[in-house]
């Protein structure tokens, strides 16, 4: 994966944890992952459509989540609930509007979908033949680790879904005979 993909989605989780949270991050050693299980108690997952396409995840353990969103909304949580976990949805969402419009700002077309928390440790994510670049991101509330599974779209390429499945030759069948 091209580094011009990667590092909108660092540089905003840098500046949007400094502003919300004012947190010192250091970035630890990135690696390459193809599992798709969850490694974290939350992630937050957004999907990207456009000139560059694919998916973005944050993950974390609980008490990072906690205390994020306790520092960002002034209140103690000792608990994952739904005023939480849309805080931390709310987090990923504003990261990753943040980076696509780096994006933006450098030629790409890019939207974001509405972020999806998902609670549990071990939960299969399939990025489908995408590797994922893994970058922890060390702060004093905790580590946020940052799964990144982009491509930028080739000419002629699929946009959508249903733009990727109108490239399928030949067309599958409406009577639902392949």
């Amino acid at each position: 994966m091209d580094a011009k993909l990667l590092n909108p989605f660092i540089q905003a989780a840098v500046e949007v944890l400094g502003a919300e949270v004012n947190a010192t991050v250091t970035r630890g050693e990135i690696s390459m992952q193809n599992s798709s299980l969850t490694s974290d108690d939350v992630t937050v997952l957004i999907n990207l459509v456009g000139d560059v396409y694919g998916v973005v995840m944050y993950g974390m353990p609980s008490n990072t989540c906690l205390n994020l969103i306790s520092k960002i909304m002034g209140q103690e949580f000792s608990e994952l609930n739904s005023l939480t976990l849309s805080g931390v949805a709310e987090l990923g969402n504003v990261i990753s509007g943040r980076a696509t419009i780096r994006f933006s700002e450098a030629g790409y077309k890019s939207n974001i979908s509405t972020p999806t928390v998902i609670n549990g440790k071990g939960i299969e994510i399939s990025t489908i033949g995408f590797p994922r670049i893994v970058v922890p991101l060390g702060t004093q509330y905790g580590v946020l680790t940052v799964h990144i599974a982009l491509r930028e779209k080739q000419p002629g390429g699929a946009d959508s879904p249903h733009e990727f499945i109108s490239l399928i030759k030949p067309p599958l069948s409406q009577t639902g005979h392949h």
